[in-house]
C-alpha cells in the first residue's frame, strides 16, 4: 500500500479551481454572481475552492460592458458586444498566463458556462454581421487552461446539473488528486503499480481498451525511465476515465468482482445479487443499489486486494453521486 494513501472519506481539502462568480463572488459583468448550489452545498465538504476571474484580473472592472467572441471560430477575437471594433483579446490573454501558473497543483476546475472567457464549450462566436457561427467554441481562458493542463478534470457549472457528468467529474477529481499525492509527490515504480492496482476495476468499467493498454505498459515498466513513464501513464489514465461508464460496463465489472465471493457466499445469495445487477442494467434501480449490496459482502468476505479497489468507493459515499 502506498505510504500516504488516505481513506477516501478523509480527503477534505482537494484544491479545485473555480470561476469566481460560480463560487458566489460578485464579479459578473452586471456586478452579480452565478453561485452554484451543487458546488456550495454538495461538493464544498471535500473541495477547497481557488476562485479566479480572468476578466476582472484583466482590469475590465465591475460592472463592465458585456463581451463576445467574433471572427474565426478557431481563433476568435474578444470585443465588447456593442463595440466590435475594439479588440480586447490581448488585454485578456495578458492576464491569463499568470492565472495559469497559479493553477499548478490543482486537481480540477469548474468553469462558468457560456462565458467568452470561461466557457468550456458551446460558446457562441459571432460573425461580423452580428449573427453567430454554426460552429461553437471555447472561452479564451478555458481554451488556454485545457491546453496547459490536458490531464486536469475540467467541467462547466451547468453540466454539473447532469447527474452522470457530475459523478464522472468528481470521480476524476479524486483520481487526479490520488495520482498527484500518491505517485507524483513521491515517484516510484512501486507507488505507480500500487495506484494502478487500486484503480483496476474502475478502469475496466470506463475503458476496457485502455485498461489492457495500461496493463501492458506496466508489464514492461522496468525498462522505461520513470520520468517518461509517469506522464505517459497519467495522460492515458485520465483520458480513459473521462467518459462516464455505461450500465453494461458497470454490470460487467460487478460480475467480475462477484468472482471473489464464489467460495464464501452461498449460491442462492449470489443469484439474488445477480438479479439486482440485472435490474440495474435495465434501469429499474440506481447504481447505489447493487453497489451497496456488493460492498456489503466484499467487506465481510472479500480479500484485502478486492476491498481496496477504488471502484467500490471512488469518492465519499455521503455525496450521493451513485443515487
Amino acid at each position: 500500500m502506498v505510504a500516504n494513501m488516505k481513506l477516501i472519506s478523509e480527503i477534505t481539502d482537494i484544491p479545485v479551481g473555480i470561476s469566481a462568480c460560480v463560487v458566489g463572488e460578485e464579479v459578473r459583468f452586471n456586478g452579480g454572481h452565478s453561485q452554484s448550489k451543487i458546488c456550495r452545498e454538495q461538493l464544498a465538504s471535500h473541495f477547497s475552492y481557488k476562485p479566479f476571474c480572468p476578466e476582472v484580473a484583466a482590469g475590465f472592472g465591475i460592472p463592465r460592458p458585456t463581451m463576445r467572441l467574433i471572427g474565426d471560430p478557431e481563433n476568435p477575437t474578444l470585443t465588447y458586444t456593442k463595440d466590435s471594433e475594439l479588440d480586447l483579446t490581448e488585454q485578456l490573454t495578458n492576464a491569463i498566463d499568470p492565472i495559469l501558473k497559479r493553477c499548478k497543483g490543482l486537481d480540477g476546475f469548474i468553469l462558468k458556462k457560456d462565458s467568452p472567457s470561461c466557457g468550456m464549450e458551446r460558446v457562441k462566436i459571432y460573425q461580423r454581421s452580428g449573427y453567430p457561427h454554426a460552429q461553437r467554441g471555447s472561452g479564451l481562458f478555458a481554451k488556454a487552461l485545457i491546453e496547459r493542463y490536458p490531464n486536469l478534470p475540467i467541467e462547466e457549472d451547468g453540466r454539473l446539473n447532469d447527474p452522470r457528468l457530475r459523478e464522472n467529474f468528481v470521480m476524476r477529481v479524486f483520481a487526479h488528486h490520488n495520482f498527484r499525492t500518491e505517485v507524483l509527490e513521491q515517484p516510484s515504480l512501486h507507488n505507480l503499480l500500487q495506484f494502478h492496482s487500486s484503480y483496476k476495476y474502475l478502469l475496466m468499467a470506463h475503458n476496457q481498451t485502455a485498461y489492457k493498454t495500461l496493463g501492458k505498459m506496466l508489464a514492461v515498466a522496468k525498462i522505461e525511465p520513470l520520468e517518461s513513464l509517469l506522464p505517459a501513464y497519467h495522460q492515458q489514465f485520465m483520458e480513459a476515465i473521462k467518459k462516464p461508464a455505461s450500465r453494461g460496463s458497470h454490470c460487467n465489472v460487478m460480475q467480475h468482482i462477484m468472482g471473489y465471493l464464489k467460495r464464501s457466499v452461498e449460491s442462492r445469495v449470489r443469484r439474488d445479487i445477480l438479479k439486482i445487477f440485472e435490474q440495474y442494467r435495465l434501469g429499474e434501480v440506481n447504481l447505489i443499489t447493487p453497489m451497496t449490496l456488493l460492498a456489503h459482502y466484499i467487506n465481510q468476505n472479500g480479500s484485502e486486494y478486492i476491498r481496496t479497489q477504488r471502484y467500490l468507493e471512488p469518492y465519499p459515499a455521503h455525496l450521493g453521486l451513485r443515487n
